[in-house]
């Protein structure tokens, strides 16, 4: 069957790559964004429109129906907004796949999860506490049994916006001693954008039932960090030297877990997320290495990507790192 599918945003990094691979499919895909951030992929029927403007909205749901909602430009929606998107696509959407975060559970970073874990109240202020109010409001307008939710971590790969692994591919390249942040065993969890494009379409275009939650990483204690830093260094030409320091020195120099080196957490959990249900449904998480590799071949192919702040945030000062490694506990 030539599914229908309707994907709100569709033009960078994960919408774009669920748009991609819909094609790719054979599948009739609809975008609807306001076309400021990224040009359509070719083949899409595309929509112009903003989320926030119901106008807009009741002029989308007139140009369906649809099998399926792929949600994958709600990162920093309001949830009232994901509520009226939701309302209106209803009647003209066999289903809702919603990419949320699990930023929306409120043990996150500091806990091991699960998809019972407790998420965040939806009254509260802040990131994780939108993504659960904005879960809750597909879920009450589309119902359980036709609401799917995809709670990724960390989404690498060709087209990241965020910089994190083509910060690091940068710096392996650069060469030298290279600063690695606490124990090359430490389980990560990060996907790939193109798996979890494939799981949504996975789930969007489902026979039975799919409604519940996921957690979308990969298997917990497959990846680590000093294989990624491998990874990074293999494919960039073998010029840095990787140096292990241990956390707690890090954080004695001031150094920000998680932005200036990328991907690093200095406490328990964080990478402690079970994705069995996600497994079972079908996800499928590809070597992080090929994610590496991919991600570089892009980059050196004039690959780039769509301009965001959080990318700034991201990166140790090369004179900062230089003063660790040089340090006592800095050649760890």
């Amino acid at each position: 069957m030539r599914m229908r599918i309707l994907v709100l945003g569709g033009t960078w990094f994960l919408g774009r790559a669920v748009v991609a691979e819909g094609l790719r499919r054979g599948w009739e895909v609809t975008t609807f964004n306001r076309g400021l951030s990224g040009a359509d992929v070719p083949g899409v029927r595309p929509v112009r429109g903003d989320r926030g403007r119901v106008a807009d909205l009741r002029r989308l749901a007139s140009e369906g129906p649809w099998d399926a909602v792929i949600d994958s430009s709600a990162a920093d929606l309001d949830p009232a907004a994901v509520a009226a998107g939701a309302e209106a696509l209803e009647p003209v959407a066999g289903r809702y796949v919603f990419v949320s975060s699990v930023n929306a559970y409120r043990g996150w970073p500091a806990e091991p999860l699960t998809e019972s874990s407790e998420l965040f109240a939806p009254a509260g202020t802040g990131y994780g506490p939108r993504k659960a109010a904005a879960e809750r409001a597909v879920g009450d307008r589309f119902g359980t049994g036709r609401t799917a939710v995809l709670r990724p971590g960390v989404i690498l790969g060709p087209g990241e916006y965020v910089g994190r692994l083509p910060w690091w591919l940068h710096r392996a390249h650069r060469g030298g001693p290279m600063l690695a942040p606490g124990s090359p065993g430490r389980t990560i969890q990060p996907v790939d954008v193109r798996d979890v494009a494939a799981f949504a379409l996975r789930l969007a275009g489902a026979a039975g039932p799919v409604g519940g939650a996921y957690n979308v990483v990969a298997p917990i204690g497959r990846e680590t960090m000093g294989g990624l830093l491998h990874d990074c260094v293999t494919v960039t030409g073998r010029r840095a030297e990787p140096r292990w320091v241990a956390s707690e020195v890090l954080l004695a120099h001031g150094v920000r877990p998680w932005t200036e080196l990328p991907l690093w957490r200095a406490i328990d959990g964080g990478w402690e997320v079970a994705s069995d249900a996600a497994q079972a449904a079908g996800l499928m998480c590809r070597p992080l290495a090929e994610t590496v590799m991919d991600t570089w071949a892009w980059l050196n192919g004039g690959g780039l990507p769509v301009d965001h702040p959080r990318r700034a945030q991201h990166g140790i000062d090369p004179a900062k790192e230089a003063a660790i490694l040089a340090s006592p506990g800095g050649a760890g």
